[in-house]
Order: structure tokens, then C-alpha cells, then sequence
């Protein structure tokens, strides 16, 4: 510990009646001295602990920083399909990180094969653990279409290891955001000392049971590894004090997550890299500068920015001419970044987004992260007033479509949703799930039911999104029963399981290409034209710029 320095400054006054009196005041030039109560911070003897050393937040692995600011969301320029559900709108987003390309088949191999070592198969337990997290294979099939190679192929040959991963829906993509940050946070807290070297190592190859939770880990460190983590912590250890990290120790990452809408339009738009007038205005219409697809320099023009469907039958131009380098995906850094330094904004493969779709942004609400799709919740408390953990259990959950997933795996956190407790005379919100508010549809008004008639069931046909709900599930003997939506008063097919992907493909014109455009899928289904990339927010400062003067202030 550094040894800790006090400045005395003595002010001496003189009274009217000629008593001098003398005041002290200790202004601590320390920054291990609280200014709230002048007692140490960080003592051996104990009390307040916490990270004074913190800078900024590190850039995690894989991520790129995108600084926050204003933009115009929306399409500007002609909506020849008419599907008006993009109005431009001034949004303001806060600086946050995002992948520097598409996670790839490599990158999700690692994934598949950490499930399949530390959950096994084999064992009836976690059978759906490892089969649940597999991509659909069988997207890259077609009637009248010969693409069996990619079937057999796509994922698994070190071929196509750096190009984008498909045939991945959006819960499984924002599952795998989850054991990412994971295995991120024992990768950081090995490295400061409050793991072993090869903790992880042991869990991955089923040395040890269980695994490692950053939510567990924060709430109840003991619980870690399946309570084993005595044996396995790191030199910080012999520091009685310190010996788990917590999120004041400034060690632990924030979670990676798919990136919002609003995020992903920003960060593709990179008007960062040009101030003019009408790019601040939204005019750009793709991740570059331009009006074309073709690189207008010197070097290299002509040449395809992006990778995409230049015409009927033209998947990549004519062989040895004009040819954009692929016909379905292209590897990973194909094309040029743009601006802030991120890959195949355009092209290549459209993306998943967090959000809810709804044909309607509502800016009046919020203009500030602008994001559909909140469900808040709580931690579970289990009888002995400590956090439920998930010891040995493992909650699946079946997909429309008859795919299991699991949702919570063996070590993690037990999470229900928020109640009266935490909404009661709130005015920023009032329930746990968020996702139809102000939607349009008269059941998202807040005092909806103090004004419906009680005695009659509301008529679904005069819903808004009154979408079909399918059920299915599994009888005695473990087959699927799935049972089709028979009504004829059906009249879309969005509800709050359909969420938002952003960005043109492979597969697509160039129309789509503008990052303003947004299409929409349910959650549960996986084509061989969508993929995803992570995003983490940015805690602390805007901006990260060496000069942390403050404004107004002078340097001395």
C-alpha cells in the first residue's frame, strides 16, 4: 500500500476583540483519502475498498470504439418499397464498442466445442445444451438448387473459418454474446490474479465441475466452479481483503450483447470519419462516402465496395472482371472498413439487432438509446436470503419452430421478473416487460385495462399486431405435437418475438444496403444471409481522448 501523504493548511483570522483563532483543514492530496470522510481507502486495516487506479475502460477483445454522438436514424432517401416504417429521426447514442467483423465459424466453433466439453451430450442432463446452440446447416438448401457443399461444409471446413457464421437465429446469437462475456471476464480476472492461469483451462477440458458466471461470480463468489473456487484462485488471494473481485474492483467487463438498432445504423453510418453538413443530416447513403458501390479512387476503381447481388443471376459479376470476389458469403476483411474501422456494415451478411420490431419509432418518448425491447429483471432470493443459484439444474425453453434452448446453464443466476417492489410509484416505468409499449396497438396504453369492458375478452381481430400464435410441445413419449394457428382473423405476422435485422447481403440488391433499412424476422428462425456481431457499452467517459481536463478549468 502507498504510503498515504496529508497537506495541513493552517488560515489564521484575527476578531474584532484581537483573538487570533486558528483553523485547520485537510484537504487530501491522496487519492487512497476519502474526501466524503478523510479515512483511507484501500487499508489494510480494512474498510472502504475500491479501484482508485481506474482509467478508462479497457477495449475488450475483438471490439472496436465508436464515440458517441447525435445522427439522423431513418431512411432518406426514396422508399421505393413503400414501407415507410423508418421515418428519419434526430437520435442521440452513448459511445459503446462494437465487433470489427461478423463473428465468424471459427469463433463460434470455439463455443460449440467449450458446450460440448463441459456439458456433455452424452449425459441425458445436458443433451440439449450442446444440440440447442447448433446452427441450422439446412438453410443453404433449395428446391431447385444444388448447395449440399454448404450444407456439409459451410461451418465446420477450416475453408470458410473466417467468414461470417449463418444459420444462427437471434436467441441463439445473444446466448453465445452471454458465454463470451464469460469467458472475456476469466481471461481479465486471471490476468489481475483472482484466478489461477488455468482455471479455465480445467473447467473447458472437465477437470473441474461446473463453470464460471460473471453474474455468480459478483453476487456469490463462492458459488463458482460449483463451489470449488477455494482451489482455484490466483495470488490475489493471499490479500485477505481482496481476495474476489467485485465491480468496484474495476476488473470486470461489462456483458457483450447484440447491438441495438439504433447502434448498429450509427456505427455503420461512420459520420465520425466526415463532418460534412449533410452527412450530419443523414444524406450518406452507404457506410462510405458516395453515391456508388464502386470505389472511385485511384487505386483500386472500379472495384466492388461491398459484397452483394449485383443483378438477376449476378451473384458476384463476371469471372475475372468486374467481380466483387464472392459468390454467397466473402471471408471476413474482404472489403475496406469504413470510417471507424468496422467491416461489412454493408454486405456480406445482414445482421441481428436487440430490438423488437414495430413498424413505428416512437423519438417522442425517447431520442436518447433508443431501443424496443426492455424486459427488466430482478435476481432470485432463495429462502436463505442469498441469490438463487442454478446448481444443477437446467431450464430450457421450446421454440415455436420445436428447437430446444437452453436458457439458464448449471452456475448461473436465477432471474424473475420485477414487481410491484420495484415498480410502485415509478414514472419511468411501470412493468417488467416493455416490449409493446406505445406500439400503436390500443393494449399498450398504460391504463389500457381501466377502460376495457371486463366482462368481454378482448376481440383479437381488432388487435393491432394480432399475429398467429402457433403452439407446440412435447407429449409423454418426447415426440413434438405442433399445432398450427387456424384463424382466419390474422392480419400480421408481427409480435414480440420478431426482432429487427439490419444491413444487405449477399443475397440482396443494393438497394438494401443502406443502413437506415430494417426488415424483420421471428426470433427463432436462421437463414444462410443473416449472422451477427457483438457490442459492448462504454462505461465512464464519452470520449477517449488523453486530455481529461475538465472544461472550463485551466492547466497548470
Amino acid at each position: 500500500m502507498k504510503k498515504q501523504f496529508i497537506k495541513v493548511v493552517l488560515s489564521c483570522a484575527v476578531l474584532a476583540g484581537g483573538f487570533t483563532v486558528t483553523s485547520c483543514k485537510k484537504s487530501s492530496s491522496s487519492k487512497d483519502v476519502s474526501r466524503a470522510t478523510g479515512w483511507k481507502i484501500n487499508a489494510k486495516e480494512g474498510g472502504f475498498q475500491y479501484n482508485t487506479d481506474f482509467k478508462e475502460q479497457e477495449t475488450a477483445p475483438g471490439l472496436v470504439f465508436v464515440e458517441g454522438g447525435t445522427f439522423t436514424k431513418g431512411k432518406v432517401q426514396d422508399d421505393v418499397m413503400h414501407d415507410w416504417n423508418n421515418t428519419p429521426t434526430s437520435q442521440h447514442v452513448q459511445s459503446f464498442y462494437m465487433d470489427e467483423t461478423e463473428v465468424t465459424n471459427v469463433m463460434y466453433l470455439e463455443y460449440l466445442d467449450y458446450l460440448k466439453s463441459v456439458y456433455p451430450p452424452e449425459n441425458p442432463q445436458y443433451a440439449n445444451i450442446y444440440k440447442g446452440a447448433l446452427p441450422d446447416t439446412l438453410v443453404w438448401r433449395n428446391r431447385l438448387g444444388f448447395n449440399e457443399t454448404m450444407t456439409n461444409n459451410y461451418l465446420r471446413h477450416p475453408a470458410y473459418a473466417e467468414y461470417p457464421v449463418v444459420g444462427v437465429n437471434w436467441v441463439q446469437a445473444t446466448q453465445f454474446a452471454e458465454w463470451r462475456t464469460d469467458r472475456v471476464n476469466e481471461v481479465m480476472l486471471e490476468r489481475e490474479g483472482y484466478l489461477a492461469k488455468d482455471a479455465k483451462y480445467q473447467a473447458a477440458q472437465g477437470e473441474v465441475a461446473g463453470t464460471f458466471s460473471t453474474e455468480a461470480y459478483l453476487n456469490r463468489p463462492e458459488s463458482v466452479y460449483n463451489g470449488q473456487i477455494d482451489s482455484l484462485q490466483g495470488k490475489a488471494k493471499k490479500d485477505s481483503v481482496n481476495t474476489f473481485a467485485k465491480r468496484s474492483s474495476g476488473v470486470i467487463m461489462p456483458e457483450y450483447r447484440l447491438p441495438t438498432e439504433t447502434e448498429w445504423e450509427y456505427a455503420a453510418q461512420a459520420n465520425q470519419g466526415n463532418r460534412e453538413y449533410n452527412n450530419y443530416r443523414g444524406r450518406k447513403k452507404y457506410p462510405w462516402e458516395g453515391d456508388y458501390t464502386r470505389n472511385g479512387q485511384r487505386v483500386g476503381r472500379g472495384d466492388q465496395l461491398a459484397n452483394f447481388k449485383q443483378g438477376k443471376g449476378d451473384y458476384g459479376g463476371i469471372a475475372g472482371w468486374s467481380d466483387d470476389g464472392a459468390d454467397i458469403t466473402a471471408q471476413v476483411m474482404s472489403y475496406k472498413p469504413n470510417d471507424l474501422g468496422l467491416y461489412d456494415m454493408a454486405g456480406n451478411v445482414a445482421e441481428w439487432v436487440a430490438d423488437v420490431y414495430r413498424p413505428i419509432v416512437d423519438d417522442e418518448v425517447s431520442d436518447f438509446n433508443y431501443y424496443r425491447g426492455n424486459i427488466y429483471m430482478k435476481t432470485a432470493i432463495g429462502e436463505d436470503g442469498k441469490v438463487n443459484i442454478l446448481r444443477d439444474s437446467v431450464m430450457y425453453d421450446t421454440l415455436p419452430n420445436g428447437k430446444i434452448v437452453a436458457v439458464n446453464l448449471p452456475g448461473e443466476i436465477k432471474m424473475v421478473p420485477v414487481d410491484e417492489e420495484e415498480t410502485y410509484l415509478r414514472t419511468n416505468f411501470s412493468s417488467s416487460d416493455n416490449r409493446g409499449y406505445r406500439d400503436g396497438d390500443p393494449g399498450s396504453s398504460r391504463f389500457f385495462d381501466q377502460f376495457s369492458d371486463e366482462d368481454e375478452e378482448q376481440d383479437d381481430s381488432k388487435k393491432m399486431y394480432n399475429s398467429p400464435k402457433h403452439s407446440v410441445e412435447r407429449d409423454s413419449a418426447g415426440k413434438l405435437v405442433r399445432q398450427y394457428d387456424q384463424s382466419n382473423n390474422r392480419s400480421t405476422l408481427i409480435n414480440d418475438e420478431v426482432r429487427v435485422y439490419k444491413g444487405g447481403s449477399w443475397r440482396d440488391r443494393a438497394y438494401w444496403l443502406d443502413p437506415a433499412q430494417r426488415r424483420y424476422l421471428p426470433q427463432y428462425m436462421a437463414t444462410d444471409y443473416i449472422g451477427f456481431r457483438c457490442a459492448m457499452s462504454r462505461v465512464g467517459s464519452k470520449s477517449k481522448t488523453k486530455n481529461k481536463t475538465p472544461r472550463g478549468k485551466k492547466v497548470r
